[in-house]
């Protein structure tokens, strides 16, 4: 029997032993068995580092392009990804979800980076604090790599998204990683790795693979480590009660299984209950309901029960259950024998409180396969629980497949409450009409969960639905669930580096950032900045304009310009009794007039106004002021190009500040423009 390698310090290598057969989860025929026995731990941990010092050395964007030209070249290779799947049960749905889903994950955190982070190997979380009187001493929060390892643990459900969606930003990050595929699933997660390491896109030990248990690694981890884990919340618990973690503080991230929710709102019309079936037989039957985020309870009005029970079941009943190969199959098998008997195992003990109103081990249902009883199938079975609040077991028993309970409810408090039983889940969808205030709802239910999902006849149009986690957004939940978070765009990419409090002078600062802090040192030059191209200009140039003075006629020219007649601007009288006590311009007009005294006018390096960030209105100008801009070149960030031939430039943000004849700022914002750059 074929020994599925691991990835060990460059060398592909197979453990000792026999190891876990792990079988076909259609046919039930033998494929490899998973062993790490006798791998040794320590030297994949000192590869590991070395590859996280090139990580570390690279910068964001560097890293990012590392990331979308190994999403490129996966995807290329999809297909031989989709037919390694199929062994693990899913449907060409169900892979499309693990294989495209994880891919599009690693692009859209490569564009994510791209788009909000400069170009520098750390991160500069906030902006500068003045930390004394004159401004002479002040503050921002850094974050740097850790030198470290980060170590995955991951679930059988998702061998490629589940992996990827934390392998994304922990090489953002500019951490390397070593991934423990769960061992059911394990040939496609290494399939993967396999075709990453060999693409030669990332640094020597920035990935590693171990196909079977992780030995003694968690013992040989230290202070600059990660761990993070999906899967149950036994495990999990288990996992982060180990004395090294605490020895250490070694951060553990947990995203467990969670008994999810659907709810049906009070008062919600056909079209929402027509919303609200077609969302629970999705979860139960997309992956065979083998989801972290499926839906396991499902909140009813009391009044509505026999509704939505009649139409669930009428929707159940048209799904094919069988060999995800054949025409016309729309649900696969769980994903392994072993998976199959802990399911019945479940139902079982959530029978003890619930009525099996379809479905269930007991039953015989119809498979299309050539030899069933050799698969792990299990059909989609409903349950109905007349008494959540007397029935405990419904809310803390998790049958991981095509399983879910029916649950009636006569109050929102009551509601509130039994949702609150589940001790913190993922996810919970709220179903209901257009237009329905459900405030008061999403207020007790947001505590206990990690995303809440709110669906009504307008977002459903578009909604991606109740179990996709999303790279933007927080996954993970509260208490059962695990009480981490995974994605959430940049929060992830922060959670494999250190947060530091940087304390200095202005000039200190800047030097360490890169961008200039207000207080630090600037410099003139008898050349326009305008005039100058990316590499010629500094950080901290400055140009100090000439000074206008604002007229009566400047007003009430912009005031017909733009259309806005605000009292404050037009009307002498109303403006005599405002808080400002006589007319002011308007602040766009401010804006307006600073530009055209920092401009430069002519051709030049300048290609375009990029945008504008911060604007504050400090302080009113009125009629007869005076008004001086001084611009400074407080940051550069090159753009890579997308193809040979495109304009070599870069991003120059300009810190603007406009004064009074009093030495007052009354207007202060950065501004983005783009720069030609030479080379």
């Amino acid at each position: 029997m074929e020994k599925l390698k691991s990835y060990v310090s460059g060398q592909w290598l197979a453990g000792s032993g026999e190891g876990r057969l792990v079988r076909h989860a259609v046919t039930g025929a033998p494929l490899y068995a998973v062993t790490s026995e006798g791998l040794e731990m320590a030297p994949m941990l000192a590869y590991a580092r070395q590859g996280g010092k090139a990580l570390a050395a690279m910068s964001f964007h560097q890293r990012a392009m590392m990331l979308k030209n190994l999403a490129s070249h996966l995807t290329a290779q999809k297909e031989d990804f989709y037919a390694l799947s199929g062994a693990t049960g899913a449907t060409r749905k169900d892979s499309w979800i693990d294989i495209e889903g994880g891919f599009a994950t690693l692009f859209t955190y490569s564009s994510l980076v791209r788009r909000e982070l400069s170009d520098e190997p750390f991160l500069v979380e906030d902006a500068w604090t003045p930390l004394s009187r004159k401004g002479g001493f002040g503050a921002r929060h850094v974050l740097t790599p850790k030198p470290g390892v980060a170590v995955h643990i991951n679930a059988f459900n998702f061998p490629i998204w589940g992996m990827l969606e934390k392998l994304a930003p922990t090489l953002l990050a500019g951490m390397p990683a070593i991934i423990k595929p769960a061992t059911d699933g394990a040939r496609l997660a290494q399939a993967v790795l396999q075709s990453a390491v060999e693409s030669g896109i990332l640094p020597a030990g920035a990935l590693q693979i171990i196909c079977g248990g992780v030995n003694d690694l968690l013992d040989l981890l230290g202070p600059q480590d990660v761990v993070t884990f999906t899967g149950s919340a036994h495990t999990g618990q288990t996992l982060r009660a180990h004395p090294n973690f605490n020895r250490h503080s070694i951060p553990f991230t947990m995203e467990a299984d969670s008994v999810n929710s659907a709810i049906l709102a009070e008062g919600a019309g056909d079209e929402a209950i027509a919303l609200f079936v077609r969302e629970i037989a999705r979860e139960m039957t997309v992956k065979a309901g083998q989801k972290c985020t499926a839906i396991r309870r499902a909140f009813v009005p009391r009044c509505q029960l026999e509704q939505v029970k009649s139409a669930l079941l009428a929707r159940l009943g048209k799904v094919v259950v069988g060999d995800p190969a054949r025409e016309g199959v729309t649900m696969g098998p769980l994903a392994s024998l072993r998976q199959l008997e802990d399911v019945k195992a479940r139902v079982e003990q959530l029978s003890a409180q619930a009525e099996i109103l379809c479905g269930g081990h007991l039953t015989p249902f119809e498979v299309q396969a050539d030899e069933p009883e050799k698969g792990a199938f299990y059909p989609p079975t409903v349950l109905l629980c007349h008494q959540p609040k007397e029935s405990p077991a419904v809310h803390n028993t998790e049958a991981f497949g095509p399983v879910c309970t029916l649950l009636p409810y006569d109050s929102e408090d009551e509601l509130a409450e039994l949702v609150a039983r589940g001790e913190g889940s993922l996810v919970a969808s709220v179903v209901f009409d257009a237009g329905q205030d459900v405030t008061a709802l999403v207020g007790s239910l947001a505590p206990w969960h990690g995303r809440l999902h709110l669906l009504d006849p307008i977002s459903a149009e578009e909604s991606t639905g109740h179990g996709s986690p999303l790279p933007h957004l927080v996954h993970g939940g509260p208490g059962r669930a695990g009480g981490g978070q995974e994605l959430g765009g940049l929060r992830a990419v922060k959670h494999y580096m250190q947060r530091t409090a940087v304390q200095s002078s202005p000039g200190a600062m800047s030097q360490l950032t890169h961008s200039w802090n207000p207080g630090a040192p600037v410099q003139q030059d008898r050349v326009h900045p305008f005039r100058k191209y990316f590499e010629e200009l500094v950080i901290g140039e400055r140009l100090l304009t000439a000074r206008r003075t604002v007229t009566e006629a400047d007003v009430v020219n912009f005031a017909c310009l733009s259309g806005d007649h605000f009292y404050a601007h037009m009307d002498k009288v109303a403006a005599a009794e405002s808080l400002f006590g006589e007319r002011v311009a308007h602040g766009y007009f401010v804006v307006s007039a600073a530009a055209g005294l920092f401009v430069d006018a002519a051709p030049g390096p300048v290609i375009a106004n990029y945008g504008m960030e911060g604007l504050r209105f400090i302080e009113p100008v009125k009629i007869g002021d005076t008004i001086q801009v001084e611009l400074t070149c407080k940051q550069k960030t090159r753009k890579p190009k997308r193809n040979p031939e495109d304009l070599p430039q870069g991003v120059v943000v300009w810190d603007i500040k406009v004064k009074n004849q009093r030495d007052q700022v009354v207007a202060s914002y950065d501004i983005l423009t783009l720069i030609e750059a030479r080379d």
